[in-house]
Order: structure tokens, then C-alpha cells, then sequence
């Protein structure tokens, strides 16, 4: 800048003027000092005019400058908030993922404290495993008996009075046993088809079931008892002097190894049947005790 060179000239121009007054009031030697001082005052004119325009043209330029350099302050203001503003995000982010982290660590342990629990259990049930297995190591015989015991659980069985032949049973004049010839199911061989009697093979509770069918009779009933060790249980029994009866009993029995079920004729009763098995005996074994 030529600020200082202006302040000079502009007091170089003072003295000047100074001069020239101071010679204006001793006469004649004041016209020969302003014919000296014009020209001279003429060129720092010049020169001051210059350096103004000189200055002006500074000052805009400065002026630009300057209004760069708050435009780039603004900018970098704007970036220093936006910095500022993601720091602050990344910081809150760091935080979030620093709760996560300590979250994970948490179930992790959790789970950790839950894998050797189930490693433990499993190592248990192994041990009982070979404890079992161990216990398990029977001979042919043991193995053998297991089967029958097994094999003696299953238990049921369904019998027809009839193999082919159709007709009616009775009347006779006492109870009767009925022997039922024709074998649906024996599942076990409890059942007898010779003698018509149920042997108990296990202690258990046992459910059985007549069915009967029998032509209308004005003398002659259609009835049969069912016995336990010649004890009466129940009767299925029925009358009518004409068509026919369709009478049907059952019981749930509790029985010991050995106990026989069997079914009677009833006094003065007659049953019906045929190929088709209308009259039947059956027994399933529900569970053992």
C-alpha cells in the first residue's frame, strides 16, 4: 500500500501553501515564488489524484478480498457445525454400540452358564445310560422270560357260538354252559374252544362282552349269565313271544392268575346261531396290575 507516500505529499502540499501565503504578504517577491510553486503544486496534484485512484482501486480490491475470505469463514463455520454434528451422531453411535457390545457380552454369559448346565445333564444321562446299559446285559433265559411276560400282557380274544351250522341252542332245564366253537380272535390263548372257559394268564383288569340273538317264544326265553369262578356276574336276557330278542351285557372284571370266566345258558332259554355269529363271547385284557 502507498498510504504512508500520500500522507507526505499531502503535507508537502500544506508547506507549499503555507509559502505561498507567507509570500503574498512581502510583496514582489511572492510573484516570483508563485510562478516557481504553480507548476509544482500542478504535478502533486497529479500525482495525488493518481495515487487516490491508485487507492480507490486498492481499496475495492481489498474490499473483494475481504469479502472472500468471510464467504470462505462462512463456509468453513458450515463445515465446523457439519463436523461438529457428525461427531456428535458418531458419538452417539459409539455409545449405542458400546450398549450392544455390553448387551451381547451379557447373553453370552447367559448362554454360556446355560451350555455347561446341558453339558452337565447330558453327561448325567450318559452315566445313567451306562448304567442301565450295564443293568440291561441279561441272559438268554432272563431275555426269554422277558418275552413271555411281555407276550402274557396281550391278551383278547372273540368266539362265535357257531361254526357253520344254524340253529338254536336249548332250551334245557338248569343253567348250561355254552362253549363258543367258532374262534374270531385269541390273541394270547387264553381262551379255550374246547371247554368255552377264559384263564387268566396275568393279574390285571379284564372287560368282557355277550351278544345273543334268539327267535320270539311264548315259552321259551333268550337269556345267558356270565360267571367269574362260578360266581354269577351279569345276565344278558330278554323275552317275547314273537320275532325275535337281541339281548347284550358286559362287565369290567379284576382278576388274579388263574381266575376262568365262562358264560351259561340260561334255565328254559335258547339262543340263535349261524354263519353269520349272532351270538358271541369276547374279553380284552385293559391293563395289568
Amino acid at each position: 500500500m502507498k498510504t504512508p507516500q500520500a500522507v507526505l505529499l499531502l503535507l508537502w502540499l500544506g508547506l507549499l501553501l503555507v509559502a505561498a501565503e507567507s509570500g503574498g504578504q512581502h510583496g514582489g517577491g511572492a510573484a516570483s515564488t508563485e510562478q516557481t510553486c504553480q507548476p509544482d503544486i500542478h504535478t502533486v496534484l497529479r500525482e495525488m489524484s493518481t495515487l487516490i485512484a491508485e487507492q480507490r482501486v486498492e481499496l475495492r480490491h481489498t474490499k473483494a478480498q475481504l469479502e472472500a475470505m468471510e464467504k470462505k469463514a462462512e463456509i468453513m463455520e458450515t463445515r465446523l457445525t457439519a463436523s461438529e454434528a457428525k461427531a456428535e451422531t458418531m458419538e452417539t453411535r459409539l455409545r449405542t454400540s458400546e450398549k450392544t457390545v455390553e448387551e451381547q457380552r451379557m447373553e453370552l454369559r447367559q448362554t454360556k452358564a446355560r451350555l455347561n448346565v446341558s453339558e452337565r445333564y447330558v453327561e448325567q444321562l450318559k452315566s445313567e445310560n451306562e448304567a442301565q446299559a450295564k443293568g440291561l446285559n441279561l441272559t438268554g433265559s432272563e431275555v426269554e422270560e422277558l418275552r413271555r411276560e411281555r407276550q402274557a400282557r396281550r391278551v383278547s380274544f372273540s368266539a362265535a357260538l357257531q361254526t357253520s351250522e344254524a340253529g338254536h341252542t336249548g332250551p334245557f332245564p338248569v343253567a348250561t354252559p355254552l362253549v363258543y366253537r367258532y374262534v374270531i380272535t385269541n390273541v394270547g390263548d387264553a381262551y379255550n374252544p374246547n371247554t368255552g372257559v377264559f384263564t387268566a394268564p396275568v393279574r390285571g383288569v379284564y372287560l368282557f362282552f355277550v351278544f345273543l340273538h334268539a327267535g320270539g317264544h311264548a315259552s321259551n326265553t333268550a337269556g345267558v349269565s356270565l360267571h367269574k369262578n362260578g360266581d354269577h356276574v351279569v345276565i344278558a336276557y330278554a323275552h317275547q313271544t314273537s320275532l325275535s330278542v337281541n339281548p347284550s351285557n358286559g362287565a369290567a372284571l379284576l382278576l388274579e392268575v388263574g381266575d376262568v370266566v365262562y358264560v351259561k345258558l340260561w334255565p328254559k332259554a335258547w339262543v340263535f346261531d349261524s354263519n353269520n355269529h349272532h351270538t358271541t363271547f369276547s374279553g380284552h385284557l385293559l391293563f395289568p396290575m
